[in-house]
Order: structure tokens, then sequence, then C-alpha cells
């Protein structure tokens, strides 16, 4: 913590560190479900029965793990008031309080009356508690929050995943008060009042904000979602060791990406290969002013492996690439400012379209008469999906297995205004079903919406990719990977990881704020080699 007390955040990174026992006993094809509340209270349940473990030892498990996790970097002397609820999340906080009291850590516990009567494990933890002598404040209904010493870390334990309805009354006035006090505030397993999945009908002033989230085992759907970045924080899997082949059994449309998932995708590489081997994709891109978006999702698919590459960019923009770009071959347009013909395709194993393009009268035409007679896979980015969003009956005409990568202000304009994050996201899977395409959602969780209604969460990436280009360079990426042979979905799934680890590792390299797209697409090779097995070089 700071000399203000704020929780200092440790790098997110991965989703979190798997248990040992992942190879004996690892999820479905390695990646991370996605679980409702009532899979998660059966995962609990499943455990406790065939483990077996009493409920009680299993809190106390959690809030063991979570008690160490926050050790690795609060203060000796940093008081903590823990604020639990009276079931079972409650519990785990008032456990936690108990072994964060055992190592010599000042706390206090503060319990909203709400009922007469706390779940069993929490009255069993109480009770442990008050022999050990830590300080229990019962606030009954109307009372207020007491007042903390500058600098108390607030553990929020009051309602955990099993929560179904808002906050009200009492309750959500406690919640509102704690919201507007600068105390740095630790949500255990969820932030109090936050669904796990869709809070459409939640009520926004009744969920807590904490600055960081200790989830339980698992990340939740609603963690993943930008809209809902204000109640989490930083956010962090702590595992608690629960049943992971029952977890594994659980039937969910919606996974989080890890390396080995992504890592067995890599194109094979043969010995004897040739270029040809590799796949030529070609890029329609780039325009007057837009040249840089044309370079950098050029220099990204050949970053990504491909054999062969070809740009079709405006008459008199050859000079450019060919100076950039020498490995690059070129193919100009008859128009001198934008794209307003098709170019005459030679062995051509994917297209991407989009980068930097416009939405001029002519480049429109030119994208209706690719969509109409594309010899080859089509990844669709940027102006591309801009000029579909203006003439919305192209969409149905677009060929099975078409890769589309909108961010979220594209994406509406396309399907329609969302009302939140997760209507997007159900609007965004409906349109991958219907068009038997791919549909790439970018944000911080890119979600990447599968033909079969699965969809996938990307992990890697941070905000210093927040830059103008860093979209032209996935759209490279995955053009590339399509090209070398890769499935629609594979080649997305494997971009975007891709791409987000290259953007992690020019951060650690330069620092998030003077990175650019550029720096992100030098690193790919490191990418590769990781994903491959080998030794990166920074």
């Amino acid at each position: 913590m700071d000399v203000n007390g704020r929780v200092h955040p440790r790098p997110f990174g991965a989703i979190g560190k798997e248990p040992d026992n992942k190879k004996k006993a690892g999820y479905l094809c390695s990646m991370i479900p996605l679980l409702s509340a009532e899979q998660l209270r059966q995962a609990d349940a499943n455990t406790m029965a065939h483990e077996p473990i009493a409920s009680i030892d299993l809190m106390e498990r959690a809030a063991t793990a979570c008690a160490n996790k926050l050790m690795e970097t609060l203060a000796c002397d940093v008081p903590v008031a823990v604020l639990v609820g009276m079931g079972n999340n409650g519990g785990d906080g008032v456990a936690m309080a108990r072994i964060l009291n055992m190592a010599g850590q000042p706390v206090r516990i503060i319990v909203p009356r709400y009922k007469p009567q706390g779940s069993p494990d929490f009255e069993a933890n109480l009770g442990r508690a008050r022999k050990d002598r830590i300080p229990v404040d019962f606030l009954e209904e109307g009372a207020e929050l007491p007042a903390f010493t500058r600098g108390t870390l607030v553990i929020d334990a009051l309602f955990g995943t099993g929560l179904q309805r808002p906050v009200t009354g009492w309750l959500k006035e406690l919640v509102m008060a704690l919201n507007q006090r600068p105390d740095p505030v630790l949500s255990i397993d969820l932030p109090s009042g936050l669904f796990v999945e869709v809070n459409a009908a939640n009520d926004p002033e009744a969920i807590v904000q904490a600055d960081r989230t200790f989830t339980l085992e698992l990340p939740k759907l609603a963690l993943l979602l930008a809209e809902n970045a204000r109640y989490a924080g930083e956010w962090e899997v702590v595992p608690i060791g629960l049943d992971r082949e029952f977890i594994a059994s659980l039937k969910t449309d919606a996974v989080v990406l890890e390396a080995a998932d992504v890592a067995a995708l890599m194109p094979v590489r043969n010995r004897y290969a040739h270029k040809g081997d590799f796949g030529h994709a070609w890029l329609l891109a780039g325009g007057e002013g837009k040249m840089g978006a044309a370079l950098l999702a050029a220099k990204a698919c050949l970053r990504s492996g491909a054999g062969l590459l070809t740009v079709h960019v405006p008459a008199g923009q050859d000079g450019v690439v060919h100076a950039t770009l020498p490995e690059a071959m070129v193919s100009l347009d008859e128009d001198g400012t934008a794209l307003a013909g098709l170019p005459k395709f030679e062995k051509v194993s994917a297209i991407g379209v989009g980068p930097g393009i416009g939405k001029a009268d002519g480049t429109a035409r030119m994208l209706k008469l690719l969509i109409q007679q594309a010899p080859a896979p089509l990844v669709i980015d940027a102006d591309a999906i801009n000029i579909l969003a203006e003439n919305k009956t192209w969409i149905a005409f677009l060929p099975a297995g078409t890769i589309l990568t909108p961010h979220p202000k594209e994406f509406d304009r396309l399907a329609g205004k969302a009302a939140n994050d997760h209507d997007r996201l159900m609007k965004a899977k409906e349109l991958a079903v219907r068009l038997k395409a791919v549909v790439v959602l970018k944000g911080a969780y890119t979600a990447i919406c599968a033909p079969d209604g699965r969809t996938f969460f990307n992990a890697t990436g941070n905000p210093g990719m927040a830059k103008g280009g860093s979209g032209d360079a996935l759209t490279g990426i995955i053009t590339g990977l399509r090209a070398q042979g890769l499935d629609a979905l594979s080649a997305a799934l494997l971009g975007v990881y891709a791409h987000g680890k290259a953007g992690d590792l020019a951060a650690e390299h330069l620092g998030m704020d003077g990175m650019l797209p550029s720096d992100l697409i030098e690193q790919l090779p490191n990418v590769w080699k990781q994903l491959r097995g080998g030794k990166m070089n920074m």
C-alpha cells in the first residue's frame, strides 16, 4: 500500500496461478470456464461431497488463500476493517479477519445485523473471532458505518455470487456510504451487489466500488465487461482448490483463453517448407492521409508468418510501401486517393480489408464487389465495417467463415445500439451464429464469438495498447494467420491472443505510456517463440 493506504494492484497478466494438479485434472481443452451462479454453487457442493471437506473447512481454505494473497502487498501496520454479511461470503470475511489477526495485522469486524441469525458457518467463525478477541461491531438497521482510521483497508465481504436481486434499503445506504469514503476497498469474490453475469436490472448505486477484487477459483463474466470496471477495480483469481474435473464437466458456452489453448493452433513449419506453403495474404488498405494504417497492418501480417503479402493501395502510394516494407509486394488501384476497384488477385489465400480505406462511394462499391466475388476468406475491419453498417443489406451476403473485428462503436453501427456491454455481447454472439462468421468484439477482454455460439475471452493486453493503429495490427495478424491455412476461429483466437501478448511484452520493455502499435508488432516474433516453447529476445 502507498502512503495514502491505497492497495497497489499486482500486474494482472495471466488469469491466475493454476493449482499443481492442473495437468492431472485440467479444465476441458485447458480453457477456463465462465460459470453461472448456480454452477458455482454446484462446484462448491461437489468439492465438499467428493474431496470430501466440510463447508467450514473449505471456507477456511478460501480465507487463507485470500489472506496470504493480500499479505503479499499489505504493510503489517495497516489497519483492516472487514465488513461482513451474515451468509457464507461474510463467513469468508470473518475467517480472513482471524487469519490476518494471527499474522499480527490490526483488524476489526463490522457486522450489519440485517437478520436474526447468520449461516451456520458464519456464526461458527464469528464465535472463533470472539475467542481470539477480535473487535466486532454490530450495526443495527439504520445505523451508519463507523469511522475508520485514516489509511484503513476495508475488506468487502457482504455478499457473494449467490446474490440474485439488487441490494436495497439500509444495506444499500451502507454501500453508498462506503463508496463515498476515501478508504481503499478489497472485495472478496465479487464486489458486493454485483451479479455474476447479467447486471442490466441491477442498481448501480447499490454495488460496492472496489479498488481490488479477489475472485475465488474462477473469473466471472461480469468481471470481463467494461461497464463493471468501476466496481471491480484490478481483479485477480485466487484458487481455492475446487474439484476441477467436475468444473470441466459443466456445460458452458463461454471460456477464457490460456496460452496452452492457442499454442496448439500454431501453424506447423515443416523442414522442407517454402514460402508458398504459408499462404499469400492480400491487404486492401490505406487511403489519402491514412497510409500508416496500411503499413501497420502489412507489417503485422508479415510478422505473423505469412509466406507472401501483397498490399493493394491507391495509385502513387507504392513508394512508401516499398521503402518501409521491402518484403511486401504492391498492387496499385487506379484511384490516387482511395481504393475504388478490386485488384487482379493472384494465388490469394486470405484477404484483409478496411484499415485506412475511408468510406468514399467508390470504396463502398469496391467492398460490395469483394463480398460478392471474394476468391478467398475475408477479414473485415475498420472502415470496411463502417461501410457495411451504412449498407446493412450487404451483411447477409458475407461468405461463411468471414472474420469481423469491430470495436464497440463500430459494432453498434453494424448491429444496432446496445443497451449495455452484456447486450452487445449477446448481439455479437447472435450475429456470429446467423452469419456463420467469427465476430471479434474488441475491448479490454476481447470476446471472440464463434459460429456455433461459443464465446472465447482473451486476457492478454493492457491499456498501453489503447492507441490508434493497434486495431490495424490485429487485422494484419489475423489475415496472415488465415492465409497460412488456419480456419476462421483458430486464426481469430491465436491472432487476438498474440496481439495482446505482444502488447504486454512491449509494455514490459517500454512502459505503457510510450509504447506504440509498431512496438507491439516488433514483439510478435517473441510471442511466437514463447508459444513454441522457445526463449524470448527482449
